[in-house]
């Protein structure tokens, strides 16, 4: 008995051990927060174990995640809800049922989950899209672009592009009773990044005579030429996104080649040639001082050419939206950015606010102080925070008035 007691007490212990981390006193609902994050830390050793033994590819196992999450498309009293196709591309389409008293809003959203995990039929997006196509009465297209792997950039991208440019055909929005000139262009994390990137090609494209009204933009990740930003290092072991599953989600996205993955994680991976474009993502410059304050700047090590020659996305606006010049940023349209203050990608979404301000473009910059990268998307239970509502709201509010 007191063998097994011993055993109980120990393995208490080490449960506790496992799950308590230390976190941020302004972090809102610490616990839930840990207890959340201890979930996924665990399923992210298990894709490790997976990995490394041979079973199973790493975000194969990651996307058990995703798997549970699902959830079919099921009309309720407010909005019909369909899956079908746009441009060949699996989408979820949410239709207000109500009387729309003239023509309608409508949102093209991307998911996130670093361009490797996540669907549109996940409880979380869901539950977003029924909000926002019922509150603001819109026209909500979710998007199930490829995953990587196996499908590498410019597929992913090459999806969400594809559907866009379809709805935004003259007799699509009129089929759907869209009013061209209210339509805008949604995503968080790796879906921002999709979102900001279709945003600057709409506005190049001769072909898209509709214009976008604006674009929401949730913690983004907007490049990956510097992983060694301040919010990288003052956050490389915060919940949800630690810097080396941000790492792996960069390289994955371009390739499942290991000596990419251990270049990016030493922050060694970015070409010579990419020198011209430093500026660009500059963070003395394009940061405020309290968030460089005790960083010292500094560029990565120059890759060896072979390794960047078989990557060039690396050096891609599509993959990278803020290597887009001022020319092209000054054609956006309006934007909502939302960073979170315990984020890996934190920095992203504030240098992407100041370039576009440079660029006199209008910004709308939510911080959220006591949130971490994920929160807007924590809306339904097992996974819900009142943060995650909170944050939501903020984002209706804005296009209750923008859209």
């Amino acid at each position: 008995m007191g063998a097994r007691l011993l055993c109980l007490c120990l393995l208490t212990a080490l449960l506790g051990y496992y799950i308590y981390s230390p976190l941020p006193e302004e972090l809102a609902q610490p616990w839930s927060v840990m207890l959340i994050s201890a979930a996924l830390r665990a399923l992210a050793h298990l894709s490790e174990a997976a990995d490394v033994l041979g079973l199973m590819h790493y975000m194969e196992v990651l996307r058990l995640f995703t798997v549970v999450e699902l959830v079919p498309a099921m009309s309720d009293e407010n909005i019909t809800v369909t899956d079908t196709e746009f441009s060949s591309v699996p989408v979820r389409l949410f239709l207000p049922k109500r009387a729309p008293g003239g023509l309608r809003r409508a949102m093209l959203y991307f998911h996130g989950g670093g361009w490797c995990l996540g669907d549109a039929g996940m409880h979380s997006y869901d539950v977003m899209a029924r909000r926002i196509s019922n509150e603001l009465n819109a026209v909500v297209v979710s998007v199930n672009y490829r995953l990587a792997p196996p499908h590498h950039f410019p597929v992913q991208f090459e999806d969400v592009y594809s559907v866009t440019k379809f709805f935004l055909q003259s007799k699509v929005l009129s089929q759907y009773g869209v009013d061209p000139a209210r339509v805008c262009v949604a995503g968080d994390s790796a879906g921002g990044n999709l979102a900001a990137a279709v945003a600057q090609q709409l506005s190049e494209d001769p072909e898209v005579q509709t214009q976008l009204r604006a674009q929401v933009l949730l913690y983004p990740a907007l490049q990956a030429l510097d992983l060694a930003l301040p919010s990288y290092r003052d956050n490389a072991h915060k919940p949800i996104l630690p810097r080396s599953l941000m790492v792996r989600f960069w390289s994955e996205y371009f390739s499942s080649e290991p000596a990419l993955r251990e270049a990016m994680a030493s922050n060694s991976h970015v070409p010579a040639q990419a020198g011209e474009l430093w500026h660009f993502v500059n963070w003395s410059v394009w940061l405020p001082e309290d968030v460089t304050r005790g960083h010292r700047p500094g560029r990565p090590a120059w890759a060896d050419e072979e390794l960047a020659r078989r990557h060039p996305g690396l050096l891609d606006p599509r993959a990278s939206p803020l290597l887009a010049g001022e020319a092209r940023l000054r054609r956006l349209p309006p934007a909502f950015v939302l960073t979170c203050e315990h984020d890996v990608l934190r920095d992203d979404g504030l240098m992407y606010v100041a370039r576009l301000r440079a660029a006199g473009v209008p910004v709308t910059h939510h911080h959220a102080k006591d949130a971490f990268h994920g929160a807007f998307t924590f809306l339904a239970w097992p996974l819900e925070l009142a943060l995650g509502h909170r944050l939501l709201n903020t984002c209706l509010g804005w296009l209750q008035e923008n859209l």
